[in-house]
Parts: C-alpha cells; sequence; structure tokens
C-alpha cells in the first residue's frame, strides 16, 4: 500500500510545480546567476525529495520516520524556491517573508531528525524533542522580527543567536548530545557528529548573512540570495543524505 501510495503522489506532486517551473523558464536570462541558482537548487530539490520518499522502501521500519522527514524538508523547500525564484525573476528582489517562512517550517524538521535518529536506535526523552523545538523557533522569530523591522536589528540578532547557541548547546552537550555519545552505534554516531556540523558551520552562513546584511552594510542582495541558496544544497540535501546513509547502513546491518 505504501509503496502504490508513493508511486503516484511523488508524480502528482512534480506535476502540480510543472506551471510555475514553465514560467520561469520563459523569463530566466542567461546572465541572471541569482536566477540561475534558484533554478538548479529548485530542480535538486525536488530530485532529493523523490529519492527520499522511494527510498523509504529500502530501510527498516523504525528509519521510515526520518527519511519522509528529509522528503517533506524537501520538497517545501522546492516549492518555496519555486516561488522565490519567480519573484526574482520578474523583479529582482527576494523578499524576506519568502525565506523565513521556508525556515519556520524546514529547520523545525531538520531539528527533530536529531531527535528521530536517536529513537531509532534508543530510548530518548521527549525533552529532547521539545528543546530543539522551541530552541528553533526562538532563533528564527527573533531573526525574523528584526529583519522584518519589527524590532531593533541588533535586538533580533542577539535572540536569534541565542537560540542557535541553545541549539548546539542541546546536541553537543545536553541530553541528544549525551545519548549519542554513549548509545549510539558507530555508524549512528558518525552520523550524529556530522549532522551537528552541518548546524555549527552549515548555519554559520545565515547568521552571517544577516550581519552583513541588515548590521555592517557590506552585502548586496544579489550575494545573499547565491550565498543563502548554496547554503540549503548543504543544509539541507546533504543533510538529508547523511540520514538516508545511515539509515540504510543499519537497515542492511539488521537484514
Amino acid at each position: 500500500m505504501f509503496k502504490t501510495a508513493m508511486k503516484f503522489a511523488i508524480p502528482t506532486a512534480v506535476l502540480s510545480m510543472s506551471p510555475v517551473v514553465a514560467m520561469a523558464a520563459e523569463n530566466l536570462a542567461q546572465d541572471d546567476f541569482v536566477g540561475i541558482s534558484f533554478w538548479l537548487i529548485s530542480m535538486a530539490l525536488v530530485a532529493s525529495t523523490a529519492f527520499f520518499f522511494l527510498e523509504t522502501a529500502r530501510v527498516q521500519a523504525k528509519w521510515k520516520t526520518s527519511l519522509v522527514v528529509s522528503g517533506l524538508v524537501t520538497l517545501v523547500a522546492a516549492v518555496h524556491y519555486f516561488y522565490m525564484r519567480d519573484v526574482w525573476v520578474a523583479t529582482g528582489d527576494t523578499p524576506t517573508v519568502y525565506r523565513y517562512i521556508d525556515w519556520l517550517i524546514t529547520v523545525p524538521l531538520l531539528m527533530i531528525e536529531f531527535y528521530l535518529i536517536l529513537r531509532a536506535i534508543t530510548n530518548v526523552s521527549g525533552g529532547v524533542f521539545w528543546r530543539l523545538t522551541i530552541g528553533t523557533l526562538i532563533m528564527l522569530i527573533g531573526g525574523y522580527l528584526g529583519e522584518a523591522g519589527y524590532i531593533n536589528v541588533t535586538l533580533g540578532f542577539v535572540i536569534g543567536m541565542a537560540g542557535w547557541a541553545y541549539i548546539l548547546y542541546e546536541i553537543f552537550a545536553g541530553e541528544a548530545g549525551k545519548v549519542a555519545a554513549n548509545d549510539a552505534p558507530a555508524s549512528v554516531k558518525s552520523a550524529y557528529s556530522t549532522m551537528r556540523w552541518i548546524v555549527t558551520i552549515g548555519w554559520a552562513i545565515y547568521p552571517l548573512g544577516y550581519f552583513f546584511g541588515y548590521m555592517a552594510g557590506g552585502a548586496s542582495m544579489e550575494s545573499l540570495n547565491i550565498i543563502y541558496n548554496l547554503a540549503d544544497v548543504l543544509n539541507k540535501i546533504a543533510f538529508g543524505v547523511i540520514i538516508w546513509n545511515v539509515a540504510v547502513q543499519e537497515s542492511e546491518a539488521k537484514a
């Protein structure tokens, strides 16, 4: 039943996006490198979504949720990238609200992945789930309020950084970090370590963009969009591939 549903769901999802794809294709200039980056990464996100959903049939039941969540992350991001790309081609701008609507859905899902992969191999309290979710919301809401002008940009930056620091503490030294260090097999421990370094290094691109774009005034909209777009390859697609890899390894080891 699940395989049959996925067989029809993925083509339907892709076809539903085709009018947007066609519209953008007609207006994309060959020297519009921001638009090209939107195009390339939106296609990569669609391909990743199909891959993660289809690969759920290959792994054990306890890993399926992790792969489905990875697919949801790339699916939501792909839809937003189509809209952001069209707005960019038409206006030369990407409204802040588009980025944050994407992040308010995908970033909490990415954080939940830490909880899911630990739950797949041992008992882990729901507190890990809620602490990561709360830290994520503090980070995103603070950043959005600052970028959108609802509060002082410096205050928004400080609130966002506090949320990020809270997340880093949990995945390195908090309960999640301790469970990974003490109870996880080697493959899960390696994946967990790589994932948290992505959150540390890959996510650093966003506060740097905030700082130079809104506080230091040294970054152009074109540069920020290309940097953010490339960062999403690491922070969404590569993040999901790491989870897929450990899910396959653990499933094949138990087969």
